[in-house]
């Protein structure tokens, strides 16, 4: 077996390009560059930044973040914010319903060493999951989650919300925190204009929550909503006070068609392995690159097709380079294509500095 150290051993020092492919590489200039931008803008706006870090999965950037600025973080699951906490981060919200006794009972650990926050949208799931914190003598806090218009989780009406606000109140190791509300789906609006009515919307849907919870006597000390597809937007409206946006850091193709201004840190080196006129294979298929698909830096050719170990390109007469070439891949989009790797190899200035790990991936840390 090949131990991390070893590994690192290997690559640091060699430059991007002579890596063994695939393999997932972290321009840690640029994804400072990005980390710095979304401080700036974040500030400007006048809005938290809670940036959310199921996109890169790494401690070492997500400590970036906070000294960049960041009031805290945001992971996905509890086993993310449990691989966050044991790295010195504080401040978690894990932008999900907890359900289940392990998940819950991790949960409550952290919520005795760490401030840490879940979401909540139903009652007996609240309930349950005060009785485990009460019994293990912490408090819990809980935002109670609005669907702003995805029909994923969260409450469906205002009226809802001020009444689970009110039994998370009442429940013995619980506090209420306010409300978060993602408006994830009016990123997938090709038109400009329409996904700002839709943000719009989607926000009025919270605002409206909001009001129903003070109608009840109970403050909102928190308005957490949106994504880097939508940061600028959700985070120039009054009633939000923190974004959960994340891909900004290391950004990806979908991402990028959405917002100017950040640049693709994290790519995938890949090898060509067949050539056939303009036709080329690489040795990354979905397996490395995730479900959407990827593009060829510096190349204006969409991907013909992506099976689990190859991604083929049929690329403009005469370009098609030769079998051995490597080359690095945009990715379609980067949170999928990360968890597929156990490490970034870290480059600055061109050469390989450093070996992060990947943190909190399925099937490896959630026993732990």
């Amino acid at each position: 077996m090949i131990t991390e150290d070893r590994r690192a051993a290997q690559a640091v020092g060699r430059a991007r390009g002579e890596l063994t492919t695939p393999a997932l590489i972290l321009d840690l200039d640029l994804a400072r560059a990005n980390i710095a931008a979304m401080a700036r803008r974040t500030r400007e706006l006048g809005t938290a930044l809670r940036p959310h870090v199921k996109v890169h999965k790494s401690p070492q950037l997500a400590h970036l973040q906070v000294q960049a600025g960041a009031q805290g973080i945001t992971t996905a699951t509890v086993w993310e914010a449990r691989a966050m906490a044991q790295a010195g981060l504080d401040d978690i919200l894990v932008a999900n319903e907890v359900v289940g006794d392990s998940p819950m009972r991790a949960l409550a650990a952290l919520a005795g060493e760490r401030r840490v926050l879940a979401l909540v949208d139903d009652a007996d799931n609240a309930r349950r999951l005060g009785a485990v914190a009460a019994a293990m003598g912490v408090q819990v806090g809980l935002l109670v989650d609005v669907d702003t218009g995805m029909g994923r989780c969260g409450v469906r009406t205002a009226a809802d919300a001020a009444a689970l606000a009110q039994i998370v109140v009442g429940t013995p190791g619980l506090e209420l925190g306010g409300v978060s509300g993602y408006e994830g789906h009016c990123m997938l609006e090709p038109d400009p204009a329409r996904r700002v009515q839709r943000q719009r919307a989607a926000m009025d849907v919270l605002g409206a929550a909001v009001d129903a919870i003070a109608d009840v006597g109970l403050p909102c000390e928190i308005v957490s909503a949106g994504g880097t597809g939508t940061y600028h937007l959700t985070g120039a409206d009054p009633r939000v006070t923190e974004l959960q946006a994340g891909s900004y850091a290391v950004m990806d193709l979908f991402h990028s068609r959405l917002v100017p201004g950040f640049e693709v840190a994290v790519t995938v080196l890949a090898t060509v392995i067949s050539r056939h006129g303009d036709d080329i294979v690489l040795d990354a298929g979905q397996k490395a690159v995730g479900g959407l698909a990827p593009r060829i830096s510096g190349v204006a050719a969409d991907a013909a097709y992506v099976n689990e170990e190859h991604t083929g390109f049929r690329l403009p007469p005469g370009t098609a380079p030769p079998v051995g070439t490597v080359v690095e891949l945009q990715l379609g989009y980067a949170p999928t294509a990360i968890n597929l790797f156990d490490a970034y190899h870290v480059v600055e200035g061109g050469v390989v500095t450093d070996l992060w790990p990947v943190m909190a991936r399925y099937g490896v840390e959630t026993l732990a």
